[in-house]
């Protein structure tokens, strides 16, 4: 497994251009080249294509380190997998993956939210429609997106440099991911590009959630490094006899309850991590794994708020990154994927048709 410690230089070059990233509501190039050489982008390129095709808790471990430096770096590396792992699942015709996948190291955005209409002609497929919130698609090559054709969900795989970028990312947190709106004015796709949309299964949807997950427990890490940074500075509680934080008791405890709440988070996702790879998931297990997932986003939530009443006011200090980590979490542990009330809903409904 490569290692992403805080002193690995890809980690060195995520931290040290994420505030550069985040005021260019972009990702900076000195990041984006330093994860496409370490392989980033290829983890879930198929193998033969030259990619790891790694497992969900390489995955978890990697975008966890990642997020630790950058949250929003590695939110565009989960997006990247997520979009090849659906274009490898619905297209199968040999000489569409190897145009798809012939430079393993591309970096694909996309959106499963059907947001344009295609309609079949002679050439292929014209799409006309606009999809919101696509991670890294001012850098990325290709676009997996949602559509309907004719009535029929599907997914197209489209060249972003046939597609317009509408710069509408302008959020509180998560802002280097550059999510911006991808526009198709009457784009003509060969119809080779165009497939049925290839139904989710359970390890697929769980995966998705867990390339989210991992960049929210990597910003409550990278959150912690800062809160212990400070226990090891000589910032003394104000107003107070005491010449360090740790000489307070009561700093001591706070700081082992984030710690505890950071620590499980990371556990239970490496659990569900580990069902994905190894287990044959049925639908009756997904509400389950929902609610594990969720309860993960809640606890680095709570984490950071603990990191944050140590901190006090100063915590929030544009020059303090506890304030950035806490901003990238708070938007990114509130993705569909981590709803903690749809996920207590489906949990309870699957409990009272067991009865």
């Amino acid at each position: 497994m490569i290692d992403y410690s805080p002193e690995h230089t890809t980690s060195e070059i995520l931290r040290a251009h994420a505030e550069k990233a985040e005021a260019a509501d972009r990702p900076a190039p000195e990041s984006m080249n330093a994860l496409r050489d370490d392989g980033i982008f290829a983890l879930r390129t198929p193998k033969e294509h030259g990619g790891t095709w790694a497992d969900a808790e390489s995955m978890a471990r990697c975008f966890t380190e990642l997020g630790r430096a950058c949250p929003s770096m590695a939110w565009i590396a989960g997006t990247c997998v997520t979009a090849k792992n659906m274009a490898a699942n619905c297209f199968r015709d040999p000489s569409v993956r190897e145009s798809l996948f012939a430079d393993p190291d591309a970096l694909f955005c996309g959106s499963g939210v059907p947001g344009a209409q295609g309609k079949r002609v002679s050439e292929g497929v014209r799409v006309s429609g606009r999809w919101r919130n696509v991670s890294g698609c001012e850098d990325a090559a290709w676009a997996g997106l949602s559509l309907m054709v004719e009535g029929t969900l599907s997914f197209a795989v489209i060249p972003v440099a046939d597609l317009t970028v509408e710069r509408t990312w302008h959020m509180a947190g998560m802002r280097a991911t550059g999510s911006h709106s991808l526009v198709a004015q009457d784009v003509l796709v060969p119809a080779e590009y165009v497939a049925p949309a290839a139904g989710f299964t359970v390890a697929d949807v769980t995966l998705y959630a867990i390339t989210v997950l991992g960049a929210v427990v990597g910003a409550a890490r990278g959150a912690l490094d800062a809160t212990e940074a400070m226990f090891a500075s000589d910032r003394k509680p104000f107003m107070t006899a005491y010449s360090r934080m740790g000489e307070s008791s009561g700093a001591r405890q706070w700081l082992a309850e984030a710690t505890h709440l950071v620590n499980r988070a990371e556990r239970t996702m490496l659990t569900v991590a580990r069902a994905v790879d190894t287990a044959d998931l049925s639908a009756a297990e997904r509400p389950r794994l929902q609610m594990d997932l969720a309860d993960a986003g809640r606890d680095c939530r709570a984490a950071v708020e603990r990191m944050l009443d140590l901190h006090g006011a100063s915590g929030f200090n544009t020059s303090n990154v506890l304030q950035r980590h806490w901003r990238d979490l708070s938007v990114g542990s509130r993705h569909p994927h981590l709803n903690p009330y749809l996920a207590v809903e489906s949990f309870g409904a699957t409990l009272v048709d067991r009865l």
